[in-house]
């Protein structure tokens, strides 16, 4: 399936206004979608073993949302098939005292993945030029009144192009996702969280008191994917509002991806052949050594 149209590198604009939440022209053939869904990741779990034995390349796979929009799931969906020493999740809440105490990108740097793994942010170091845009919380941090400035978020977003630039020239591929839901799916999503007893502790009053700046949120997203952009790391913006179809999206890209990596399994040298076969005679003739004690 075709998604180069949501796939922003920098080569086109994104307008969360023109943007269909539902893909209405991509979803009609549901048992299709579900069936490519589970083929990638069959998929998955074969490349990604050769992806961890190469140990050449890190994958970087940042998540991004409005509370609901199906982040969770769709890890748990998508990595259900891969080995689960290679790859390392991490959640990124509400800033501890710490983690304040350095730069925004600190606690996001102590977690990237190493090569051969493929490391996923649910929700990130975009968090700064996100929500602390929306609600200006760096007017209420320990920094200097220089760095305070009207200037701050386009200083970030040069900060974030560059941070990720680096990454790419030191082997993490970064893949950036903007799961994109209606404020209509959200709700439907918060009504089921308060009416299903098993989802009540999904729910927290922060979360719908968040929805009074939906608009703001929109526009601080259309600006931070505009502003960071880049062929070393895109942007794919998925219609969210049918979580399978999200999920299947997730997975389409990180195929593509590991098809482009054409990960392989280590050539064995001459001397680990040797090795192999001296193993293979030791345990062999341990074996006959067992059986004549018998």
């Amino acid at each position: 399936m075709k998604l180069d149209k949501y796939r922003f590198d920098g080569t086109k604009k994104f307008k969360i206004s023109e943007f269909d939440t539902k893909a209405k022209s991509l979803t009609t053939d549901k048992e299709m979608i579900l069936e490519n869904s589970e083929l990638n990741l069959r998929k998955l779990g074969i490349m990604q073993d050769r992806f961890y034995a190469q140990g050449t390349e890190a994958i970087l796979i940042i998540l991004q949302a409005m509370d609901a929009g199906g982040k969770d799931g769709a890890i748990k969906h998508v990595m259900s098939g891969v080995n689960p020493q290679g790859v390392q999740v991490t959640n990124f809440k509400v800033p501890s005292s710490e983690e304040l105490a350095h730069d925004y990108l600190w606690r996001c740097i102590k977690r990237l993945p190493e090569r051969g793994k493929i490391g996923i942010f649910n929700r990130s170091y975009y968090e700064d030029v996100l929500v602390g845009k929306v609600h200006e919380l760096y007017k209420g941090q320990n920094l200097p009144e220089r760095c305070k400035s009207s200037k701050i978020f386009d200083e970030r977003y040069e900060q974030i192009t560059n941070f990720e630039k680096y990454l790419w020239q030191n082997g993490i591929r970064v893949l950036k996702f903007f799961f994109n839901i209606s404020k209509e799916e959200q709700k439907k999503r918060f009504m089921k969280r308060i009416d299903e007893k098993n989802k009540n502790w999904k729910l927290s009053d922060s979360d719908v008191k968040e929805r009074k700046f939906w608009n703001d949120y929109m526009k601080a997203y259309e600006t931070a994917i505009n502003k960071t952009s880049t062929s070393y790391a895109p942007w794919y913006v998925i219609p969210a509002d049918k979580k399978w179809f999200a999920r299947f999206f997730l997975s389409e890209i990180l195929v593509g991806t590991m098809n482009d990596i054409d990960p392989k399994y280590p050539t064995v040298t001459k001397e680990k052949e040797k090795l192999i076969g001296q193993c293979k005679e030791y345990l062999v003739n341990e074996d006959d050594k067992i059986f004549d004690k018998k």
